[in-house]
């Protein structure tokens, strides 16, 4: 933590340690330092870092936002708009290569020569790994470098779409293996995101700004725009640390909410993205 943290620069490092080993009293095994552990993942403020023990149970500190909305209202079907809903999803190999060609799917089915634009939709997204939603939205979102995970050094990572993979700094993550191109190149693109839309469900949303011809409406984000390096330990246990800052392709950082171009709630949000995408 003290080494990779995103907030190690300012955590007061002798103090957080004297908490933590007095939570320690009395531990006789590594189930005995749980609460400990989340102790320590309080202190590091960052709301985002979590602790999966050997068994699969999943810490957390006591955090200070929430990421909870109320269900979304459903975006009417309309002949000249595509829509495609990217959710959250936590799974890794075969499933996510899998996740990301369904919504590939998704949007293969919904294309026609007759649509002016794409609502995608973000609105409860609570994240897991974005690599396949990333791989998964590429058509719409475009090829190229869509953000940036920077460290508290000011070091760069940047994640892209490339021919149907979503791609770290050159190296592949999730891969299509026959990627849908869209009738119309580089649409007009309207994002909703609502409370709900977190961790990389908020990747997915900062990777749409600056796009040309996009405007996200709804609600601001949870506020977990921040990045997750997993360090797996030797019970098997692993810690999910906070380690990095997204920012957008424009290496605008974020860190905290996600703010909309056009800020509205439910059914508002909704009419207003299908008027824009529409005109």
């Amino acid at each position: 933590m003290q080494k990779y943290s995103i907030n190690r620069k300012t955590i007061d490092w002798s103090s957080f340690t004297q908490q933590v080993n007095a939570k320690l009293q009395g531990a006789q095994s590594i189930a005995d330092t749980y609460p400990a552990i989340q102790l320590a993942l309080t202190l590091l403020g960052d709301n985002h870092s979590s602790y999966t023990t050997a068994t699969g149970t999943l810490l957390y500190g006591t955090r200070s936002i929430s990421c909870s909305d109320g269900a979304p209202t459903p975006v009417p079907a309309n002949p000249k708009i595509g829509y495609v809903k990217v959710s959250g999803f936590s799974g890794s190999g075969t499933a996510a290569t899998v996740f990301a060609e369904s919504i590939q799917a998704s949007i293969k089915q919904a294309d026609t020569d007759s649509i002016r634009g794409w609502i995608v939709d973000l609105r409860g997204n609570t994240g897991g790994n974005m690599w396949p939603m990333l791989a998964g939205i590429g058509p719409i979102l475009g090829e190229g470098v869509a953000g940036y995970f920077i460290d508290p050094d000011g070091n760069a990572t940047s994640w892209a779409y490339q021919k149907g993979a979503s791609i770290i700094d050159q190296t592949q993550q999730v891969s299509v293996e026959t990627p849908y191109t869209l009738r119309k190149s580089n649409p007009k693109v309207a994002v909703l995101t609502d409370r709900a839309t977190a961790s990389s469900g908020e990747a997915i949303t900062i990777s749409f700004k600056n796009r040309s011809n996009t405007r996200s409406f709804g609600t601001s984000t949870c506020g977990l725009s921040t990045t997750n390096s997993s360090m797996v330990l030797s019970d098997g246990a692993i810690l999910n640390l906070t380690q990095g800052t997204l920012a957008d392709r424009t290496k605008t950082l974020y860190g905290q909410q996600v703010q909309p171009d056009e800020t509205y709630y439910s059914a508002t949000a909704v009419d207003k993205a299908v008027a824009w995408v529409l005109q």
